[in-house]
């Protein structure tokens, strides 16, 4: 019970300490753009955890961050009409949430055809899907699973510039936003690739992600992941 009462008086603490940052990172940042009247208090403590807690980097983050949207997202969205040639590729679906009510994606990247000239439309298209996401979060919830099934990947769907984008854009425009990346069905090939990404991910981010072996994918997604209803879906795509 002590133990108990000491986690409970540490997490408290913990929260007031957030808050207190979080007030005075307002404060500051307001000063710099008069926009930030408008964003609410959870999105300044995502910022501000994605820095641990050091408002100086956090504000200059966010900052940034709401100098891209309105550059990036001058309607405030991303139009399906901006996004054609993204959108027809099929590859990325909302599949119900895990067994603490992360929204999950699913990506299938070897539906991933990258063309001359679409890097600016991919970008748009991770924003996009970001925006929706972050949308249709469950109440309370501030955090998305991501499973990548690279079954099928081959050099033709690699697209180093394209990863780096959506990293970029995951990273510095939508932080703390992801819980937990599960990677499956893994070629040798794509480690080519992946050695080019992994050294531009963050230290919180690369905790995040996970590659899942064949063999322990019906245990990891069935043990820690998510529904029934949402296995049987996978498992359908990825055959």
């Amino acid at each position: 019970m002590e133990f108990n009462n000491g986690q409970q008086a540490n997490s408290q603490e913990s929260n007031e300490i957030e808050q207190n940052k979080v007030r005075i990172m307002r404060a500051h940042v307001e000063r710099e753009d008069p926009s930030v009247k408008d964003v609410d208090d959870l999105m300044i403590r995502r910022f501000l955890r994605a820095r641990e807690l050091d408002i100086e980097k956090a504000s200059t983050l966010l900052l940034k961050y709401l100098s891209w949207r309105r550059s990036f997202l001058p309607n405030g969205f991303i139009s399906p009409s901006e996004i054609p040639h993204e959108l027809a590729q099929n590859k990325l679906f909302m599949q119900g949430v895990d067994k603490t009510n992360h929204p999950i994606v699913v990506v299938f990247g070897a539906k991933h055809k990258p063309y001359k000239g679409n890097l600016e439309e991919f970008k748009r298209f991770v924003a996009f899907t970001l925006e929706r996401i972050c949308e249709r979060m469950p109440t309370g919830q501030e955090k998305f699973v991501a499973i990548a099934d690279l079954e099928g990947w081959g050099y033709t769907n690699s697209d180093i510039r394209g990863y780096l984008a959506a990293l970029s854009i995951l990273q510095d425009c939508y932080p703390e936003r992801l819980a937990k990346l599960f990677i499956v069905h893994v070629p040798y090939i794509f480690m080519t690739a992946w050695k080019f990404v992994y050294p531009f991910i963050d230290s919180k981010t690369k905790k995040k992600i996970n590659f899942v072996e064949n063999k322990k994918l019906k245990s990891t997604c069935l043990m820690t992941l998510m529904r029934a209803s949402s296995l049987m879906y996978m498992e359908a795509n990825y055959h």
